[in-house]
């Protein structure tokens, strides 16, 4: 049977079950007072322009290694985890460390990565393609979306920043390269194509991230946080996980959009706090146009409606179909959890719903979302 693994860091290479699980709800983020003076978030120009394998634009394997590499970073992280009970039943803890990847995002020494490479961590160390190291500290991560900042201090000459390209203008054929630290060998290039757009993932938390770029590029354990990079060497996304039968690439791997991680990022480093709206609803596929609302418990969520949430104190219903939300047209899954991630918490929403062949509207006063997924 196959499974999604998050790309756990290399030495603790376990794989965390996924799937398609509850939709539009979701967790909280860190913060901090730090400001950032200058990024390299730009759109550069072309960015939208698409790099598919018929026209011969773009550059080769090893003009994007080149390029990029010196801003793709090794990371160590070393945490602590509880390994059951000792001998008087007191919980021991143990060491352990992983490694990952990550992308230089600044000159101010940030670096964006996956928040489930640093979660838990009690100390990161950031190593540089030239041998130089550093410690570093996590400025802010977003289970949710699966995305960090790590703040490092080091020499202006160390830090070579990689644009980000528009992740939205990615198309299946698009000609793409990671790189990272699969199974412990930092400056690991792959290649491979654009398999995928639009595709679903599972957060660490259990939401739902959308928008996930596939590939058939080789990511193993210890490419996570690391670049997934299109033809003219920019960053279209952090890998993040697979999908696999053995627990290594079969050739099937996902990468978080960056224009989602380029927002989360930003958010972070200007010191605001990531609050993500929700709704406490499980969503189910359907053929009908909008977003269905489960009609009874399943594996991934425990009941249609969580108990106490928006939608619970707003009237709506196990199988309610959701075909608007302020007037605008839902068509489907996605675009739900897209929309309604677009509001703040504390906003009210007018839903259009079809239930039972009639049609209502329901007006439902968005939360925050909590740390987990209500799940199965």
């Amino acid at each position: 049977m196959s499974r999604f693994s998050v790309l756990l860091p290399t030495a603790i290479t376990g794989a965390v079950a996924g799937g398609i699980v509850a939709f539009a709800i979701a967790g909280t983020g860190g913060g901090s007072n730090s400001t950032v003076v200058e990024t390299v978030t730009q759109r550069v120009p072309g960015a939208a322009v698409p790099t598919t394998l018929t026209k011969p634009q773009g550059m080769t394997i090893n003009q994007i290694y080149r390029a990029a590499s010196p801003g793709v970073v090794d990371i160590t992280v070393i945490s602590q985890q509880q390994s059951g009970a000792g001998a008087f039943g007191a919980p021991t803890t143990q060491q352990t460390e992983g490694e990952g990847a990550g992308v230089v995002y600044d000159r101010n020494g940030d670096i964006l990565t996956d928040e489930h490479v640093v979660a838990g961590a009690t100390s990161v160390t950031v190593h540089f393609q030239d041998g130089f190291s550093a410690p570093a500290k996590v400025l802010g991560a977003d289970p949710s979306t699966d995305v960090a900042v790590i703040r490092v201090k080091a020499p202006v000459s160390e830090l070579h920043p990689i644009p980000f390209a528009d992740s939205a203008a990615a198309q299946v054929g698009d000609p793409v390269v990671a790189i990272g630290s699969p199974f412990g060998e930092p400056e690991t290039v792959t290649a491979g194509i654009v398999s995928a757009v639009g595709r679903d993932i599972t957060a660490p938390n259990n939401y739902t991230i959308t928008g996930a770029i596939q590939t058939d590029a080789a990511i193993n354990p210890g490419n996570s946080g690391g670049p997934l990079l299109d033809a003219y060497g920019r960053v279209v996304g952090l890998n993040d996980q697979i999908q696999t039968n053995s627990g290594s690439s079969a050739g099937i791997g996902f990468a978080t959009p960056g224009n989602a991680d380029v927002r989360v990022a930003s958010a972070i480093i200007a010191g605001h706090p990531i609050r993500h709206a929700y709704v406490g609803v499980c969503l189910q596929p359907s053929q009908a146009r909008g977003a269905q609302i489960a009609t009874g418990p399943s594996q991934a969520c425990t009941a249609p409606i969580a108990p106490g949430s928006p939608a619970a104190a707003a009237g709506l219903r196990p199988g309610d179909v959701i075909v608007a939300i302020n007037g605008a047209p839902v068509g489907s899954t996605n675009a739900f959890i897209n929309s309604i991630d677009r509001f703040t918490p504390g906003q009210t929403v007018t839903m259009t719903i079809r239930r039972g062949g009639h049609t209502a509207r329901i007006k439902v006063t968005l939360k925050a979302r909590p740390v987990s997924a209500p799940s199965g």
